[in-house]
C-alpha cells in the first residue's frame, strides 16, 4: 500500500548545513521533516567555523572552483550545477543575509557571522513544519525478521530507525531517510564517524575516513617549538610533487605550530601532502622564503661582502629575512651552510621541510573518505538501499578551506532532500 505525498514522512539525521538543507528541499515539496540530531542543538560545527568570520563560499570563476574538488570535480559538479555558489547568495539574500566578497576572492555575510544566518534559516525551518528532535543519536535500523537466517527483508526496513535519546530508546518509521551525519572531524561538535560501522552493517561501502585540511608534523627541535609555535610564516611559496610527478606551487602564508605547520597553504595542499606521506612514509616540501625575488637577486645580496655584521643581520638587512624564517633556516640548515652565503642563497628560495605524519582527524577541519559516489544514483541514493540518501561529509570528496566546503555540502543537501521527496512522490502515485 502507498503512502499519500501529503502524509509522507522523511528523517533527516544530522542538523548540519547538508541536513538542514535537505530538510528545507523536502518541506518546500510539502513533505512532513523531522529532523534528528545527536546534539543539543543544530549547526554546531557550523557555528564554530564561523567564529572567525563565516566564509560561505568562493566568488571565482566555476571551471577553477570544481577544479578544487581534485578527483571527485566529476561527481560534485552535477551538484554545483544545480545548487552552485550564486544559486548559494541568492538564497542568503532570500534569508535577509546579504554577502560580500574580500579581497582574496572569498564570499563573507556583511556581518561576518554565522549565528543570525542560522537562527534565520532555522525560523524559516520551523515556519514551513520541520520538527526537531534533539539529543537523539541514530543507533541503526530495526529490521524485522533479522534474526532469522533467511528471513525476507521488509520494504521499509531502510526506514525504520533506532535511537538513542534522554528517555531512552526510541523507534520511528519513516517513507524515506537523509543521512547527513558529517565525517570524523570535531567529533566533540557533533560529527563522530559512529555511523560508518552502522552502514557497513548494511552493506553500504565506505572508504577510510582521513584526515583533510589537517596540519602536519615536522618534528621540531624544542628551542623552535618553544620560542616560535603559533606565529605566522608571511609571504612564503610551497611546492612539492605529488604521486603522479605534478608539480604544485602555492603562494600565501603558513602556521608553524608546536608540532610542524599548518595554514591556508598547508590545508590547499593536505590531499597531496597526505597521499605521498601513505606511499612514501614521508614528504619533502619547498619553502620559498622569499618569493618576491628571483634566486638570482637572492644571491647577489647575500653574498654581498657584510663587513662585520652576523649572518643573520646581513640577512635582515638586505632582503629581510628575520624571525620565524630566521630560525627556520636555523632549525633546517647545518651551521656551516647557514654560514656559507653561496650555499645559503639558494636555500632561502629551496628550503626542505620533511613532514612525516597527517594530525589526527579529530583535530582536521575536514575529513576525507565515507560512502563513495559510485554507490550512489544522481539523486545521492544508496542503490541498494531505495529511500536512503546521504549528503555532506559522509561523501567521499574533499576540498580545501575558502567556502568549497559549504557549497558542496549545501549542493549536496538540497539534491538529496529533492531526490527523497521525489522517492516519496513516486511512491505515493503507486496504486
Amino acid at each position: 500500500m502507498s503512502t499519500s505525498f501529503d502524509s509522507a514522512r522523511v528523517a533527516v539525521i544530522g542538523g548540519g548545513p547538508a541536513g538542514l538543507m535537505a530538510a528545507e528541499a523536502l518541506s518546500l515539496q510539502g513533505v512532513q521533516v523531522d529532523v534528528h540530531d545527536a546534539m543539543p542543538s543544530v549547526g554546531r560545527k557550523f557555528l564554530m567555523a564561523g567564529k572567525g568570520g563565516m566564509n560561505i563560499t568562493h566568488s571565482e570563476p566555476l571551471e577553477p572552483f570544481l577544479d578544487r574538488y581534485g578527483a571527485r570535480r566529476e561527481w560534485i559538479s552535477p551538484l554545483l550545477e544545480t545548487f552552485g555558489p550564486d544559486a548559494l547568495r541568492t538564497w542568503l539574500r532570500g534569508l535577509g543575509v546579504e554577502t560580500f566578497v574580500g579581497s582574496s576572492g572569498r564570499v563573507f555575510p556583511t556581518d561576518m557571522k554565522a549565528a543570525p544566518m542560522l537562527r534565520a534559516w532555522l525560523h524559516r525551518l520551523r515556519e514551513a513544519g520541520v520538527r526537531f528532535h534533539m539529543r537523539h543519536k541514530w543507533t541503526g535500523w530495526q529490521i524485522a525478521g533479522a534474526t532469522d537466517a533467511g528471513a525476507p527483508t521488509p520494504d521499509n526496513a531502510a526506514h525504520t530507525l533506532l535511537f538513542a535519546t534522554p528517555a531512552g530508546e526510541q523507534i520511528f518509521t519513516y517513507d524515506a531517510v537523509v543521512f547527513a551525519l558529517g565525517g570524523a572531524s570535531w567529533p566533540r561538535l557533533g560529527s563522530d564517524a559512529a555511523w560508518v560501522p552502522l552502514m557497513a552493517s548494511r552493506d553500504v561501502p565506505v572508504r577510510a575516513l582521513q584526515p583533510a585540511n589537517c596540519g602536519f608534523d615536522a618534528d621540531w627541535s624544542p628551542y623552535l617549538r618553544e620560542r616560535f609555535a603559533g606565529q605566522p610564516v608571511k609571504s612564503i611559496a610551497i611546492s612539492l610533487t605529488d604521486i603522479d610527478e605534478k608539480v604544485h606551487n602555492r603562494q600565501g602564508e603558513i602556521l608553524l605550530t608546536e608540532t610542524g605547520l599548518e595554514g591556508s597553504l598547508i590545508y590547499a595542499l593536505s590531499a597531496v601532502i597526505r597521499e605521498r606521506i601513505m606511499a612514501d612514509g614521508d614528504v619533502t616540501v619547498t619553502l620559498d622564503l622569499a618569493p618576491g625575488l628571483t634566486l638570482e637577486r637572492v644571491i647577489a645580496e647575500v653574498t654581498r661582502p657584510r663587513g662585520s655584521r652576523s649572518m643573520s643581520s646581513h640577512l635582515n638587512g638586505r632582503i629581510g629575512i628575520s624571525g620565524v624564517k630566521l630560525a627556520l633556516l636555523h632549525e633546517i640548515l647545518p651551521k656551516e651552510v647557514f654560514a656559507d652565503a653561496a650555499r645559503l642563497a639558494p636555500a632561502i628560495k629551496a628550503l626542505p621541510v620533511r613532514l612525516s605524519r597527517a594530525r589526527p582527524i579529530a583535530e582536521a577541519i575536514s575529513s576525507a573518505g565515507g560512502i563513495p559516489f559510485e554507490a550512489l544514483n544522481q539523486h545521492l541514493m544508496i542503490e541498494h538501499l531505495p529511500g536512503v540518501f546521504c549528503a555532506g561529509e559522509m561523501l567521499d570528496w574533499e576540498a580545501p578551506t575558502g567556502g568549497y566546503l559549504l557549497t558542496a555540502c549545501f549542493a549536496s543537501g538540497l539534491v538529496a532532500g529533492r531526490g527523497a521527496a521525489a522517492f516519496v512522490g513516486a511512491r505515493a502515485a503507486l496504486p
